[in-house]
């Protein structure tokens, strides 16, 4: 089911749904690309008309942040979970080697792509990749890397380049690529070459994973964080207070 939230477009899906989604895609050929929105992101599309285009295009809107639940929540959307990208990417990987499913790993540094790899094959013996190719290239290079992409018959495709530069890629080259399922995985590639370390179990639940994050990489990460956080703060105050008022009002003209 597919809302709006703070003028975002999201779709309510469990984590379970968002498996099945990614397996018929697999099974049927049928092309389907899934964008997942945290607070940065959704700040961010409040004045990149291009992103906005681009997440809005995805078949899959996945929540993918705690602020965002919390926040829908607050304003009465039935928001079932999170679903963490870096959890649906490790589900899909095991779904993978046991259904011979095969992968292309698109992003990170060639040396922590390669360091996810070993990892991958260690965690789930049974997968074989469809490619590999780091996240540095240059504009001349995208012809190329959308060929070996689709030359390399891949189920499905793990990107994990910034955003904006990874939704502009895939509104350019979605369809070229010929992969049923598509995903943006942000840092999960540094995750899971063990780069970068998630938070506890705890911070996750009580929606701390970004204050995590601040402390791995202060220099890199504490203005993103405050800057879009205080941005999203204020947009959903607003919305709420918004919301109170008119509530007063329409009590009001039906006591009238």
């Amino acid at each position: 089911m597919r809302t709006t939230f703070l003028g975002s477009p999201i779709d309510l899906l469990t984590f379970d749904e968002t498996i099945s989604l990614a397996i018929e895609a697999m099974l049927t050929k049928k092309p389907v690309q899934h964008v997942a929105i945290n607070v940065a992101k959704l700040v961010k599309m409040r004045n990149d008309a291009e992103l906005r285009r681009d997440v809005t295009e995805s078949h899959i809107i996945g929540i993918d942040g705690a602020g965002i639940v919390i926040g829908a929540r607050a304003l009465g959307i039935k928001v079932p979970e999170r679903v963490a990208g870096i959890d649906l990417m490790q589900r899909l990987l095991a779904i993978c080697s046991v259904q011979h499913f095969r992968p292309y790993f698109f992003g990170a540094r060639r040396h922590v792509l390669e360091r996810a790899i070993r990892n991958a094959y260690r965690l789930w013996p049974g997968l074989e990749l469809a490619g590999y190719r780091d996240g540095y290239f240059g504009e001349e290079e995208e012809a190329e890397i959308v060929e070996n992409i689709k030359n390399s018959k891949a189920d499905c495709l793990f990107i994990g380049i910034p955003t904006p530069r990874k939704e502009r890629f895939l509104h350019r080259y979605r369809d070229a690529l010929g992969v049923p399922f598509i995903m943006g995985v942000g840092g999960s590639f540094d995750v899971l070459a063990g780069h970068v370390s998630r938070a506890p179990r705890g911070m996750q639940s009580a929606g701390l994973e970004w204050l995590y994050r601040v402390y791995q990489e202060p220099k890199r990460m504490w203005w993103r964080y405050l800057s879009t956080n205080a941005v999203y703060a204020g947009l959903l105050g607003k919305e709420l207070v918004t919301r109170t008022v008119r509530g007063k009002a329409r009590a009001e003209g039906e006591a009238a």
